[in-house]
């Protein structure tokens, strides 16, 4: 499998998904529910029809797991896919939003990719060979200290049945940062923490498609990924957590009456 062509195909989804998102951003949206707080716009559907049939079309073979859509089976490496990771951001005119797409081949992530289409931020990582913004290599931040922190967190679509597990992690660090952010697209936060902007990401309950992405180019920025116990992260994980890996212990530490949680 030639990985120029994967890594071609993945660049040019992104862009064509991002057309799709700019494009109809502020206008009208047919919106439906798939949970309490979980909702899907006409744009979601667009842009992973986008990105499913240039995939398809150039690697009929592959695997296809994507969030608007059933899973398609393939006998090659699989595609994880996120149309519009930020869809409430997206429906509200809110415009932190991004399209986020991953390949996996044989269980490990080779490459993933993240795009803004709004600020024009392309993130980008092949397994081994860095992460670039734009083109650029990028790190994580060299922040040593959790007083001295910026993070980011979110709140999964059940946080209307135990708010409290949600609130008391959240109490756990404001008063030990500087700030915490809440930005509503998890590969944009998984992102700025490769990138340095934040410190640190938490955040329980993320789909396969919400993170495989932002997994990679986190890692390959030098960050570190973990549950809340300090097991190494997961695709199906529950528990998510990216530091740029000198807070990590202490991050750990603050998380640890939460450990249980979601097992």
């Amino acid at each position: 499998m030639k990985n120029a062509k994967i890594k071609r195909t993945l660049l040019d989804a992104l862009e064509r998904a991002g057309r799709i998102v700019k494009a109809n951003f502020g206008k009208p949206q047919k919106i439906s529910k798939k949970g309490v707080f979980n909702i899907v716009t006409e744009i979601d559907k667009a842009s992973e029809k986008a990105v499913v049939d240039l995939i398809l079309k150039r690697f009929p073979n592959h695997a296809i797991l994507a969030e608007e859509s059933p899973a398609v089976e393939g006998s090659e490496g699989r595609w994880i896919i996120d149309p519009i990771d930020g869809t409430t951001n997206f429906a509200h005119g809110f415009p932190t939003v991004s399209v986020s797409i991953g390949f996996e081949l044989a269980g490990q992530l080779l490459m993933g990719g993240v795009f803004d289409p709004f600020r024009k931020e392309l993130f980008f990582a092949e397994c081994g060979k860095g992460a670039m913004l734009n083109g650029r290599r990028i790190h994580v931040s060299k922040v040593e200290t959790l007083s001295d922190s910026l993070l980011a967190t979110g709140f999964p679509y059940d946080r209307h049945k135990n708010p409290d597990d949600y609130l008391g992690m959240l109490r756990a660090f404001l008063t030990r940062i500087q700030g915490i952010r809440r930005c509503g697209s998890a590969a944009i936060d998984l992102c700025y923490v490769a990138c340095g902007r934040f410190d640190g990401y938490y955040e329980m309950k993320l789909s396969p498609w919400d993170k495989a992405a932002g997994m990679i180019i986190v890692e390959e920025a030098g960050g570190t990924l973990t549950d809340f116990s300090g097991s190494p992260l997961t695709l199906m994980g529950i528990q998510n957590l990216a530091t740029n890996g000198r807070i990590h212990g202490e991050v750990l530490a603050a998380l640890e009456p939460f450990k249980h949680l979601g097992l």
